[in-house]
């Protein structure tokens, strides 16, 4: 029986991860959190209380695990450069140390497509193509930094860094609902390049089948990564669109081009400090995240079995049955 650690096991995408794990009778599944009070009420499985920051728990919590799927994270979407770093970065760089040093025969980390170059993922060629310019979001700094770990450790521990698509589902609290539903409110929203862009949405049911399917697949190497995202890819104003009619906010009314908006949410956040709100309205990381995302991954079909049938229509609809939709923080709390 093969053993699986779930990090952050009581977040969407842990509880997401935990329930396709738990349709696996040949794993036993063991949740790591802070509060298992937050787990799901179904959760049978072992779980082990603490906290990723504290050096001790992560040196326990690897003990006797043959595979680690890491979706325990902390994220802003703007800036926190200090706080990434010590909650996050830091913590998992140690862990993969742990991990190695404990003998975990894999480690799968939940990243993001925006850590790669948008495109379809065919070959190694395509994965290995070179990062984008993270200095603008130190969030997703941290996740190539990771990334690059990961292919230089890689070797008795196998590494998979998986780079999923927006989530949308209920529970989701800084994800792309919960970010649009206020703003729009404000009839201020314009459409980025006419809205023409692909975006790669995710829902909970088909994270979860990529995380199950990246516990016991055959890699061709020590190695690899994976886009995961949906099986369709709306184009923007498609998806805001359903978002408004569902939600009943205004739609955008123009259109503005990247250059305008990125130089725009750049100043927003350098005048963050002294205007009201727990975020800026605009940040460069939602710009970056807003362009053309189109990155279907054959690879994830042939090597992991991953087949996405999640409708990202359903996904919105759950995540507004939940309400919340109040200004967000955009970024995670510690």
């Amino acid at each position: 029986m093969t053993t699986v650690l779930v990090t952050g096991a009581s977040g969407f995408l842990g509880n997401a991860i935990l329930t396709a794990l738990q349709a696996e009778p040949q794993l036993r599944v063991v949740a790591a959190c802070r509060r298992p009070e937050r787990l799901r009420p179904d959760f049978s499985g072992e779980y082990r209380v603490g906290d990723l920051t504290d050096p001790g728990y992560r040196a326990e919590v690897v003990r006797d695990i043959d595979v680690l799927l890491h979706a325990g994270t902390w994220a802003a979407f703007w800036g926190h450069a200090a706080e990434e770093r010590r909650y996050f970065l830091e913590p998992t760089l140690d862990l993969i140390e742990r991990a190695m040093a404990a003998g975990v025969g894999r480690f799968v980390l939940a990243s993001t497509v925006g850590a790669g170059a948008p495109g379809p993922i065919a070959s190694t060629a395509d994965r290995d193509r070179p990062p984008p310019r993270t200095n603008f979001w130190p969030h997703l700094a941290a996740l190539v930094e990771l990334d690059h770990t990961m292919r230089s450790r890689a070797g008795l521990t196998q590494m998979i860094t998986l780079r999923l698509g927006h989530f949308v589902g209920a529970g989701n609290r800084i994800g792309l609902v919960p970010a649009l539903v206020p703003r729009l409110r404000t009839r201020t929203v314009p459409w980025l390049a006419r809205g023409r862009a692909r975006m790669p949405l995710v829902t909970a049911d088909d994270l979860g089948q990529a995380f199950a399917r990246a516990v016991g697949a055959e890699l061709p190497g020590p190695y690899d990564s994976f886009a995961i995202c949906g099986p369709e890819f709306p184009t923007a104003r498609e998806v805001i669109s359903f978002l408004a009619t569902e939600a009943g906010v205004p739609r955008p009314r123009y259109s503005v081009p990247y250059p305008a908006a990125r130089a725009l949410a750049a100043t927003l956040e350098l005048l963050h400090p002294i205007t009201p709100g727990s975020a800026p309205f605009l940040t460069r990381s939602l710009v970056y995240l807003a362009r053309d995302w189109w990155c279907p991954d054959q690879r994830a079909t042939e090597v992991l079995g991953y087949r996405p049938t999640g409708d990202w229509r359903s996904g919105v609809r759950d995540a507004l049955s939940v309400g919340g939709t109040g200004w967000p923080r955009l970024v995670q709390d510690v």
